[in-house]
Order: C-alpha cells, then structure tokens, then sequence
C-alpha cells in the first residue's frame, strides 16, 4: 500500500498536478492556481522521493538519478531538494544544467533559485558551450541573461589558448568574458599578463583595457589601449604602445603589428632605436620589419647615430635602414685567421632633401647612403658639408667617420672649398679631388690635387687685408688650425698673382664654379627634428 502510494505521489508531481489525500484516502482535485509555466520546476524523474519539513517549510526530497525540468531547462544530479513556496532547488551530486542543449553548467552542489533562474555551481564548478571550458571552484549563472561569474579564481580554456583570473564574467550570448586581476593567457604562440582583459572567446580578440605585456617568443609589447587577435597573432594598439626584441624597440602614438609578417606599422611621433648599434629614427609614420630588422620612415623622419661625444643627426623626406647581409661583410685583417667579423651592420638610405646636422659638421645634399661596415657617409647630387665655417662641395662627397665622429672626407670631382673671411670676400681652394683629414673634430689638413687653384686673403698680425692671393698649382696642401686655415703648401711650383687688397678686379674674386650656399646649411639639430 504505501509503496503504491510513494509512486502515485512521484507520478503526480510528475505532470504537475496537486492533489489532496483525504481520510478515505480519495483523492480528490483542487482548483487549479494560475502559475508562470516558465518558471515552474517539475520532476521528471527521482528513484525516490520522501517529504520532509525543515525549518516549519515542507520540501521534497528526490534521491537516485534525479532530473528536474524549467521550461526548455533540464537539471540532472544524485540528489536534491525541492521547495516549492521558494521555487528553489539544492542538489548535491553530479549537478549538471542542461540549457536549451547550449548551455552546460556542471558541479558538486547546486542552489538554483527558480523564479530568478540563478544558479550558484560549488565545488568543482564548470560552465561550457561546447565550444569554450570555464571552471572555477565556486561559479554564478544567471539563466535568464546567460551570464556566468566567478570570483574565487578561474580558468577559461578555448581550443590551445588558457586564460585565468582572479576574477570573471562570462557573457554566453556574445561569447565575451571579462577578465580581472591577475589575468593571463598561455597560449602555444604567446603569453598576456594584464590586470583587466575583454576576450572574445569566438573571434580571440583581446581587448585591451589596461597596461598589458604580451610576449610571443621574439619581441615583447608593452600596450595600454587597443586590441589583439590572438588567433592570428595581429595587434592594433594606440597611446603609445612600445615593442622590442632583442636588438630594437620602438613606439608610437599607433601601431599595428603582424605576428605572421613581422610587420609593424608605427603612426605619430614614432620613436625606433636600435640598441645594439646605438642608432635611432625619429618620424611620424615608420614601417618595421620585425625579421629583416629593416625600418622605413616618412612623414618628417631623422635618424641619430650616436658617438660617444657627439650625436649626428640625419634629415630627410624617407629614410630607409636595415642590415647588410652577413656573407658580404668585410673580413677583419687585424685578426690572425681569415674568419669574418660576423657583428650586424646597418646601412641607412636618406633621399630627397637630405640635411646632417652634428656638433662639428653640417651638410646637405639630395641623397645619402651609409654603411656600418666602412662607416663612410656617400652624399649625391649637390652636396654641401660646412666644418668649421669652410663649405666643402663636390659632385659626390664621401665622409668617413669613426665613433660617429668625422675621420676623414674625399670631395671627388669639381672639389670646392670655400671660408669666408668678411663680407663678400672669400678664400677658395678649386680642385679635381680634395681629401680631408679631422683632428680633435676639426678640419686638420686637406690635399687638393689635380688643376688645384686657390684664392686667399692675406691679412697683416693685426688681422688687416694687406692683397689677395691667386694660385694654380698641380696639388696643394692646406693647413689649419683650431679649424682655422694656417698655411698653404705647393707640393709642386706654382703659377701665382698677387693683388693688392684693393685692386683684384671683381671678376677675378671667384673660381669657376664658386658658390656660397650659406642659406642651406643647418643651424641646429632642432631645425632637423622640427623640419
């Protein structure tokens, strides 16, 4: 008999009838109360079910193979208990929510609040999608907005790429989950530490949305705002994001950044430098080539080869820098063996509108080429260096250095020196070639050879112009000091005129060729960097 009972009392509650047991044990129906059929838990099925009143409340008991059901819901556990003034259920044992076969939240234990439709998931909690795996020891979701939240540590995991925080929500509608404190993802392509990350768990975009490092193996990013795909390896970031590797770094007001082609594009006041070899580029548009190790720069670019006492600042409308390749570097003929000098060395292109600008050295010309590996700069097409107030001009003009400092300059073909020593009065040395050598950064002594002419001013102790001097000679060497031209050599004799200070007639005051092109030189390396 009671067992007959035990199973109409399941069978009743089953199809979410109430019946009311009399003394004759009839039954007999009640009028039916109008209820939210969304919100309505029933039993599907329990191996047993017992009544039991706790605190003054009747609740249900269901032990075995338990399932529940609200609306298109299902829950599964070992055991539960019903209380149906609150609508609410606890479950024990292999709590599973099944929602709408989307939705699978698994734990220990279970509190579910049915007219909230809010579960709280303890013990070994786990929320997945099919797609996504979200566990943590204690997890919150909310049925009605499919919003699961965890604040006792978590961890998503999504194909190779495991995120974990402190703290998180997870948003099932859209697939965004946001992350906070202590978060990182561990990913077989990279790692991302942040304090405050929005991940969308279909697309694998990372939102940026505090300072952020993410590390894939071979350069290092350092960003505050943007977002990357860390499907792709593809990051666009802005408020000065900063990249580096093991040679270079840079930053800018934007940069995109692609992991595949090691391409990265800086915008607004770009900052690069090359660490190893001390050499930076300034600009406000740069593309930057992570693999090659090449940069090129528009939109008011200079780069800055830095010496130990002395900076060069190099001007232009493009600059383009990369390193040679290892097999054509220069053997080094000071070691015993034949073996290479294997160092990287970097060249520079500048075109259009070159101007140099160093503390002892200025110029400018139309394009400039450098190398690392003989450190000489080749300057083109009307080039002009000032040192210690001489102008030096040639068809092309070779500067070697050393240290970043000017060693040495070849003016190669219609060479031209000229100094001006008052108002519209100049000394000039004319040749084919003209090498010059620095001491101390200063212009020390220059060779002329070939047709070398000069005109220059003798002046009494009392630095009074007494005549002017013209010279045709086959080479020449001059002499200065503290910059300053000393004295003039004839290696061979010479065809000389001299002319009273007064009398040289005007159109004999220049050599063929002759110009002054003061306007053109460079100020200050402020000119270069505000160009």
């Amino acid at each position: 008999m009671l067992k007959a009972l035990r199973y109409g009392l399941i069978l009743l509650a089953g199809i979410g009838m109430t019946s009311l047991i009399t003394a004759n044990n009839s039954l007999r129906p009640l009028t039916p109360v109008q209820e939210d059929t969304a919100k309505k838990i029933r039993i599907i099925h329990a191996d047993n079910m017992s009544f039991i009143t706790k605190d003054s409340v009747d609740e249900r008991r269901f032990r075995g193979s338990v399932v529940f059901q609200q609306g298109t819901s299902l829950l599964y556990c070992d055991s539960a208990t019903l209380n149906q003034a609150k609508n609410m259920i606890e479950a024990w044992g292999h709590v599973h929510i099944n929602q709408d076969d989307s939705i699978h939240t698994y734990s220990d234990n279970l509190i579910y609040m049915g007219n909230t439709r809010i579960a709280t998931l303890v013990g070994n909690a786990k929320l997945t999608d099919n797609k996504i795996v979200l566990t943590s020891p204690e997890l919150q979701y909310d049925m009605n907005t499919k919003i699961g939240t965890y604040t006792k540590t978590g961890k998503l995991v999504n194909e190779k790429s495991v995120l974990t925080s402190q703290e998180g929500f997870y948003y099932a509608d859209t697939k965004d989950v946001y992350f906070k404190k202590d978060v990182v993802i561990v990913d077989p392509g990279f790692t991302l530490g942040t304090d405050t990350l929005l991940y969308n768990t279909t697309t694998k975009i990372a939102t940026i949305l505090a300072p952020t490092t993410i590390n894939d193996g071979k350069m290092t990013m350092y960003v505050t705002d943007g977002y990357y795909n860390t499907d792709v390896g593809y990051g666009s970031f802005t408020k000065r994001p900063i990249i580096e590797d093991s040679t270079n770094t840079f930053t800018a007001n934007e940069i995109q950044t692609d992991k595949a082609s090691g391409i990265s594009i800086a915008t607004g006041n770009m900052i690069w430098r090359d660490t190893a070899q001390k050499v930076s580029l300034l600009a406000n548009y740069g593309i930057v080539n992570q693999f090659t190790k090449m940069v090129l720069a528009t939109r008011k670019p200079v780069m800055l080869l830095e010496g130990k006492t002395d900076t060069l600042f190099v001007a232009s409308d493009t600059l383009f820098s990369g390193i040679i390749p290892r097999d054509s570097l220069l053997v080094d003929s000071t070691a015993t063996t034949d073996k290479k000098d294997t160092t990287e060395k970097r060249f520079m292109i500048a075109y259009n509108h070159v101007k140099i600008y160093s503390d002892s050295l200025q110029g400018v010309a139309d394009s400039v080429y450098y190398s690392g590996v003989d450190s000489i700069f080749r300057l083109y097409k009307d080039p002009v260096l000032w040192a210690n107030g001489n102008q030096l001009t040639g068809d092309t003009i070779f500067l070697f250095t050393k240290n970043q400092k000017a060693d040495k300059l070849l003016l190669d073909q219609n060479a031209l020196i000229v100094n001006e020593v008052g108002p519209g009065m100049y000394n000039q040395v004319k040749g084919n070639t003209v090498l010059g050598f620095f001491g101390d950064e200063k212009l020390d002594s220059m060779y002329v050879n070939g047709n070398a002419e000069n005109i220059y001013y003798v002046q009494d102790d009392d630095s009074a112009f007494i005549s002017i001097n013209r010279l045709l000679s086959a080479a020449t060497h001059i002499y200065f000091t503290n910059g300053e031209l000393d004295r003039i050599v004839f290696l061979k004799e010479a065809e000389a005129t001299m002319y009273p200070f007064t009398q040289m007639p005007e159109e004999q005051k220049q050599l063929p060729g002759f110009k002054w092109v003061i306007n053109r030189k460079p100020k200050s390396k402020y000119e270069l960097i505000g160009q």
